[in-house]
This record gives C-alpha cells, sequence and structure tokens, in this order.
C-alpha cells in the first residue's frame, strides 16, 4: 500500500462523512453548505475554521454560479487547501549541525516519530545523532536506543533520572566532533501544568542557544491525531514555553478525524512538517496539502 492509500485509509472516517454528504445533495442549496460545516465540525476542523471554510465557499458559489455539486466539491478542496497555502512544510537545515527539538505530551508517538526523522534524513545522506533527553520516563532512553539502532544513527544518553539539558550538551559536543549534519533532541513528555518539565524544556533551550549560537533550530511538536481539539489546546500551551516551528501528526489510523489539522494551522499559523500513518520506520512523509485535502474529501 502506498503512502497516498495509507493516508487515505487513516482518514476513512472524514472521507464517508463527506461523501455521505455529497451523496444526499444533488442541487447547490443553503441546507448542503450547513451539512457541510456541520460535517467540519464534527470533522474536528472547529467552529471558527469551519465557518471561514463555509463563507468562503458560499461566496464563491455566488461569484461562480456554481450549481452542480462535484464543482462544489472541488471548491471546497480548494479552499480547505487555501489554508495551508503560506506554509512552509520544508526543515530549516542549513547549519552544520542543525537541531530539531522534539516536543510533545507522553504518548503521541515522539519517540517513534524521532526514529522516524532520523531514517529519512539518513536516508538523504546526512550524518544524524540523537540525544536522549527524555531521562524521567522509564524506558524511554532503551526506546529511543531501539529506534536509533533501526535508523542506523548514533544515540547519546545518560542514565534514567539525569539532568536532559546535560544530556543536550554532550550530544552537542559530539555532534561538533563528528561534524554531525543533524542533532534530534527527544524531551520528556509534559503537560502545560506540568511546570518543572515546562522550566526543564527552557534549559535545553538556553544550552541550545549557547552552545550553537547560530545553528538552525527547528522545534517539532508531535500530536496525535485520534485526540482531536484536545490537540488545539495541547498547541496553546506549548507555544507559552518554546518557539514551535512546526508539526509532526501521528496516529493517523482509522479512527482519526484529521481535521484537527486545518484548525490548527488557521488558528496558529504553524505549518504541518511530517504526517505518520503507520509503526514502520518508513510510515512518515512530508506534508502535502493537496493530498491531505484529497484524501478527506474525494
Amino acid at each position: 500500500m502506498g503512502f497516498f492509500d495509507k493516508l487515505k485509509q487513516g482518514l476513512s472516517k472524514t472521507t464517508s462523512s463527506f461523501s455521505n454528504v455529497f451523496i444526499g445533495f444533488k442541487k447547490v442549496n443553503e441546507e448542503l453548505l450547513e451539512e457541510l460545516e456541520e460535517t467540519l465540525i464534527m470533522s474536528d476542523v472547529g467552529t471558527d475554521t469551519s465557518i471561514k471554510i463555509i463563507s468562503n465557499l458560499r461566496d464563491r458559489i455566488k461569484k461562480e454560479k456554481i450549481e452542480d455539486s462535484e464543482q462544489v466539491k472541488i471548491a471546497l478542496r480548494e479552499e480547505m487547501e487555501n489554508i495551508f497555502k503560506s506554509q512552509d512544510n520544508a526543515l530549516n537545515l542549513q547549519s552544520t549541525p542543525a537541531v530539531i527539538l522534539i516536543v510533545g505530551v507522553n504518548g503521541v508517538g515522539k519517540t517513534t516519530s524521532i526514529g522516524k526523522i532520523a531514517n529519512r534524513l539518513k536516508q538523504e545522506g546526512k550524518k544524524v545523532i540523537i540525544a536522549a533527553a527524555d531521562t524521567f520516563r522509564a524506558a524511554a532512553v532503551e526506546q529511543i536506543e531501539i529506534w536509533g539502532k533501526r535508523a542506523g544513527v548514533e544515540v547519546i544518553k545518560k542514565a534514567e533520572g539525569s539532568d536532559p539539558a546535560s544530556v543536550v550538551f554532550e550530544a552537542i559536543q559530539v555532534a561538533k566532533q563528528n561534524n554531525a549534519e543533524v542533532l534530534i533532541c527527544d524531551t520528556a513528555g509534559r503537560l502545560h501544568n506540568k511546570q518543572n518539565l515546562m522550566d526543564e524544556l527552557t534549559k535545553i533551550n538556553k544550552v541550545i542557544t549557547k552552545e550553537l549560537p547560530d545553528s538552525s533550530k527547528e522545534t517539532l511538536l508531535v500530536l496525535d491525531a485520534t485526540t482531536g481539539q484536545n490537540a488545539i489546546l495541547q498547541v496553546k500551551a506549548f507555544k507559552e514555553t518554546v518557539d514551535i516551528t512546526g508539526l509532526v501528526l501521528t496516529k493517523l489510523d482509522g479512527t482519526a478525524k484529521g481535521g484537527v489539522v486545518i484548525g490548527i494551522v488557521n488558528e496558529n499559523n504553524i505549518p504541518i512538517k511530517f504526517v505518520g500513518v503507520g509503526e514502520k520506520i518508513d510510515d512518515m512523509e512530508e506534508f502535502n496539502a493537496k493530498d491531505f485535502v484529497t484524501a478527506i474529501v474525494e
């Protein structure tokens, strides 16, 4: 199964909802637009973003004199795609070493995402090092080591309970010595109400800024696609502590509605960098807005 087919399968819940609306309406009328708006909201797009999309769609129907539901479908896709138009999905890895800081709450798939991103960069010919700076969670270091071996990249670690910032410091020194092109830093899963963990994140950032003042840096927030509106709350919480430069969407399986991505990008203007659709090491691709929207609205 190709990546697009996996993406389509992962978003099947939302896809079928939109298909049912279009099957039920052959004429273009206000009732169709109301049904589409409700479907967007139910797909976790969010109320404000859903209203915006349908308002733009309504204007286009009048302006372009759209009378066919198939044309409405095309226009709806275009309006959803427009939300992603200004986004730069490419990783900023200009310096050597460049730094990718991975953040997110526990259970969203941070460890697997790190392994998959490391694997992609290694396949591109880059020398990658991983800093196992999630020293709080039991077995976190062992898990990142397993993924490091799968990807064929070096993992810098310390004992469980060590100071995470010291792990990052050591990894930076190794990256400099070995001329590594990318340093990926794992961090402890944290919630916005765990102030000590948020403080650790600030400390890690200070170490990176001090030791690599001129480095390119990405801070990627990993989000579980199945958590819906809760993902929006996570974005808001992390934005208060770190400058998030991109999002990684995981667990796009049949239970995920996926529409939350559209709402997050519209409300926060943060690009989606990667989408994960499975457990294998190559089950991650750079986000493609056209593919994503086409998978939602066939």
